[in-house]
């Protein structure tokens, strides 16, 4: 039996950055910060369209959110000094606590209680987390079209990407795919959050990096990226046991 269609695995995927969005009463902290606000560090332009593909094709729940990571980075936990921004992190105990409260913990508590729920009627869960990367940094070019994430401690992940991997180059040749790249899977994030919570064979936790690049280029080489990585997720799925 695949594990596409493996009545012990469930699937979720979520999309922490999914728009730029601002609160009406926060706007004043970010007045005449439009552009950032578009910028990536406003959002993960794409992630969200992304996100819906692989819900849709993996007939899988969609946990996302569209206000902006300058206010509150639903990607850091609790006690990273990153979780606020230089807008507001400054701001008085009481209104950072309002942030956090009001725009944090409900998409983390819905995230983790999906997570726990599934696993508590007796089925893995095979987490997609859906970002997007600047084509640089710092004047260094990235040198990929997509990054999947893992923990290379974590079997049930490493074989997920290695396949995927394999299945991409071979469906899409041109494309320069890379794992943990440009960013670490074991690095500060949702998934790694949850991997400390759940066993490896319970929670596979992989996050999908896609260069804006393509993003921002739109048309059918957007549309054809989305199709293909959502496509080849389910051949991946088909072809592998976690």
């Amino acid at each position: 039996m695949s594990i596409a269609q493996d009545e012990t695995c469930r699937f979720l995927v979520t999309c922490e950055h999914g728009g730029n969005r601002i609160p009406a009463q926060y706007r004043d902290l970010f007045a005449g910060q439009s552009s950032l606000l578009r910028s990536h560090r406003g959002y993960d332009p794409g992630a969200l369209a992304m996100a819906r593909e692989l819900a849709k094709k993996l007939g899988a729940p969609l946990i996302c959110s569209t206000t902006s990571r300058l206010l509150v980075d639903l990607n850091r936990s609790p006690n990273n000094p990153q979780l606020l921004s230089e807008f507001s992190r400054n701001l008085p105990n009481a209104a950072r606590r309002e942030i956090i409260e009001h725009y944090y913990q409900p998409f983390r508590t819905r995230v983790e209680q999906a997570v726990a729920s599934t696993i508590g009627t007796g089925h893995r869960v095979i987490h997609l987390s859906s970002h997007s990367f600047t084509p640089g940094l710092n004047g260094i070019e990235r040198q990929a079209d997509i990054g999947l994430l893992y923990d290379p401690a974590r079997p049930g992940e490493v074989a997920l990407c290695r396949e995927w991997l394999a299945i991409l180059k071979t469906c899409a040749p041109d494309l320069r795919i890379r794992r943990n790249y440009p960013y670490t899977g074991k690095s500060d994030g949702l998934t790694a959050y949850l991997r400390k919570r759940h066993a490896a064979d319970c929670y596979i936790g992989i996050e999908l990096e896609i260069n804006q690049r393509i993003v921002r280029g739109g048309g059918l080489a957007w549309s054809n990226l989305r199709t293909c990585l959502a496509e080849t997720l389910v051949m991946t799925l088909d072809r592998i046991a976690l």
